[in-house]
């Protein structure tokens, strides 16, 4: 793993493959609700671009149909990462919100890919 001339990690796909399993590990061996990769995108998605998010604007993003996002929002809405309101201004919509809860499940995530990534060999 190495810094490229823009500052971007450059990693082999092995490195990235290794990462990925090792973050994955962790994960299911942990305590936390571990999420299929289609509800992980969601969440990330969530808390990493700026609101307003909608299950219409998250099927456009992820090019899912809209009971696919609903039916990660129920699981995720069960485990208390994000909440769903809505819209006052236009009561079709369902604005997804983000929670403590979830704001600390992506927090904790971060820090495992951080410190899996320390740990791959160069």
């Amino acid at each position: 793993m190495k810094a490229g001339p823009d500052m971007s990690v450059q990693l082999r796909p092995s490195q990235a493959l290794r990462l990925w399993q090792q973050v994955s590990l962790t994960e299911v061996q942990g305590k936390e609700p571990d999420l299929t990769e289609r509800q992980l995108a969601i969440l990330l998605t969530i808390y990493l671009d700026p609101p307003p998010h909608t299950v219409r604007g998250l099927a456009e993003k992820l090019d899912v149909s809209k009971p696919v996002i609903t039916r990660a929002l129920d699981t995720m809405g069960a485990l208390k990462l994000v909440s769903r309101h809505r819209d006052p201004s236009d009561r079709r919509n369902v604005l997804i919100k983000r929670t403590v809860e979830g704001a600390l499940f992506v927090e904790r995530f971060g820090d495992v890919v951080v410190a899996k990534a320390a740990e791959l060999p160069l």
